[in-house]
């Protein structure tokens, strides 16, 4: 059945026959719930993206004439996003774990009960809020972030969140890599003193470019440790 809807839909996409408005005459929408509905319910680790690249290497050569892989995969995640919201679940922890398209939709019901699991405890929404200007920060300085030096932190606040985050990341990976994600995010609300007490001490945007670096790959580390079941900062106020 997943590779009967798999098939249909690769095909139609592939020459460009995709719905549009409330015109569906192929019945690919239905289709794509189906193939989602039967990833959430199999006990199976199988990838979506990896599942629609093998059903396209499927068709000869020439026969599909438009992309197919991202349109694809973007439509199926537009269908899985009103299945979850249909299905009670709230729409900003929806919208947070969909932020990350995540290829294992399996997955993706064990994310957002953990996200409604931190969303109950007293640093969510502090951590959110955070998370929120972390992105912000990161979008503004652009470019890319190596790993942050110990030699290049000056501030007590700033030496305290870093080390914070070196001891809680060895349990939250462990954590993330068994698929506790519950456990997880409640590993990482433990730094929420250290990330308040950053943002009151610390100037970001130092006139230093190294210390300022320095900083910027600090904030990285951060949001890249926090944001692997959600976007946390999505679940801001």
């Amino acid at each position: 059945a997943l590779a009967d809807k798999l098939d249909a839909l690769v095909g139609f996409f592939g020459i460009g026959q995709m719905p549009t408005g409330d015109k569906d005459p192929f019945g690919l929408r239905r289709a794509a719930l189906g193939v989602l509905r039967i990833l959430m319910e199999a006990p199976l680790p199988l990838d979506l993206a990896a599942l629609i690249a093998d059903a396209v290497a499927s068709f000869p050569p020439g026969v599909l004439t438009a992309e197919v892989d991202a349109p694809l995969f973007d439509f199926m995640l537009e269908r899985l996003r009103n299945l979850l919201r249909d299905a009670g679940h709230a729409p900003a922890a929806v919208d947070a774990v969909l932020a990350l398209r995540p290829t294992r939709i399996d997955l993706v019901v064990p994310k957002l009960e953990a996200v409604a699991a931190f969303q109950q405890l007293p640093e969510a929404q502090a951590l959110a809020a955070a998370n929120k200007r972390i992105v912000n920060i990161l979008r503004k300085a652009g470019g890319e972030f190596a790993e942050p030096e110990v030699a290049l932190l000056a501030e007590d606040a700033e030496k305290a969140l870093f080390h914070a985050i070196v001891d809680v990341a060895p349990l939250a990976r462990s954590h993330f890599q068994n698929e506790a994600y519950t456990d997880a995010l409640r590993v990482l609300a433990g730094l929420r003193a250290a990330v308040d007490r950053f943002f009151d001490e610390v100037m970001v945007m130092a006139e230093e470019p190294l210390v300022r670096q320095n900083r910027l790959a600090l904030l990285n580390q951060l949001a890249g440790l926090m944001n692997q079941v959600a976007d946390i900062s999505r679940l801001s106020a």
